[in-house]
């Protein structure tokens, strides 16, 4: 088989996982008719379907599902290969590239001193990744791990340390009118229109940063989402600590009570673990448990 295109083969697996074209598009960051073009190019290749798609839902054909069962090691081990040689490269002394969403949290920044300490030739790089891109970075090789919200159910991610359960703070315009409210209840939220995250994020993990059922903005980064809250155009979920590391004096933070906590978890690429990723977070799980013990001895 001449002239494979290794994109060819990464639409494939994002569809495969997927199911769906224009979610596979937005993994890949590319349009949907590009989907269907890279994926007919690999069916001409093999000389067959792969993918059955109806107008009503897209399935893999039984040549797709023994064609995905081959792939899915083998891009696997080519992900493998290509970490081993950055770490060669690097001599294993490079900085582990750890991505975070909106805010680097306390207990994480306690982790990375933590996980720095224990050797003097680590070191971390913290990397700001897009509030509407959770997990892009960590598929493109752009951070080795990233520290991003729950939910989290990539089959391709690995889950490590969850940490930094947090209650919700609502933040709305100083006008709205539970600016002046001590807290407000899960069923307060169906009255108001919640800002939500924008594509590529997974409709799943969109639908928990806006759990309500009025319709919202949505925005691609934090600081756009407070600023769509602070001009009226709805209110916006958020935990605690990244509540109270953006105040605004345009902005009210409300309590809510009644609605799960939020949670962050360290996330890397399930082809690319190395002994260091999983190292930083078994120091992350450390530092968590750590903190929650002084928590409790304070409470006691």
């Amino acid at each position: 088989m001449s002239g494979l295109e290794l994109r060819e083969l990464e639409c494939f697996l994002a569809l495969a996982e997927e199911l769906h074209f224009g979610r596979a598009g937005e993994r890949l960051f590319v349009s949907q008719s590009r989907v269907s073009q890279l994926l007919a190019a690999l069916e001409r290749r093999v000389g067959a379907r792969l993918v059955h798609r109806s107008s009503r839902r897209v399935a893999l054909t039984p040549l797709g599902e023994r064609f995905l069962e081959r792939l899915r090691p083998a891009y696997g081990a080519l992900h493998a290969a290509v970490a081993d040689a950055r770490a060669v490269a690097r001599g294993g002394t490079g900085p582990l590239r750890l991505g975070f969403q909106g805010t680097a949290y306390a207990p994480l920044l306690e982790a990375v001193t933590a996980f720095e300490a224990k050797d003097a030739a680590r070191s971390v790089d913290l990397v700001e990744i897009p509030y509407a891109d959770p997990f892009g970075a960590v598929r493109r090789g752009a951070v080795d791990a990233a520290v991003v919200l729950l939910p989290v159910a990539e089959p391709d991610l690995v889950v490590g340390a969850v940490f930094s359960r947090q209650r919700h703070t609502l933040a709305v315009s100083r006008r709205h009118a539970f600016a002046g409210r001590d807290r407000v209840c899960a069923a307060d939220l169906a009255a108001v229109p919640l800002i939500g995250a924008a594509a590529p994020a997974p409709p799943y993990w969109r639908a928990a940063r806006a759990p309500g059922t009025l319709p919202g903005p949505v925005a691609t980064t934090l600081q756009e989402a407070l600023s769509l809250a602070a001009a009226g155009r709805g209110a916006l979920l958020l935990c605690h600590p990244t509540a109270a590391q953006h105040r605004r004096t345009d902005l009210a933070y409300v309590p809510v009570d009644g609605v799960p906590d939020s949670e962050l978890a360290l996330v890397w690429h399930r082809d690319a673990e190395t002994e260091t990723v999983r190292e930083f977070a078994r120091t992350l799980a450390e530092t968590e448990t750590e903190t929650e013990a002084k928590a409790g001895r304070t409470a006691g």
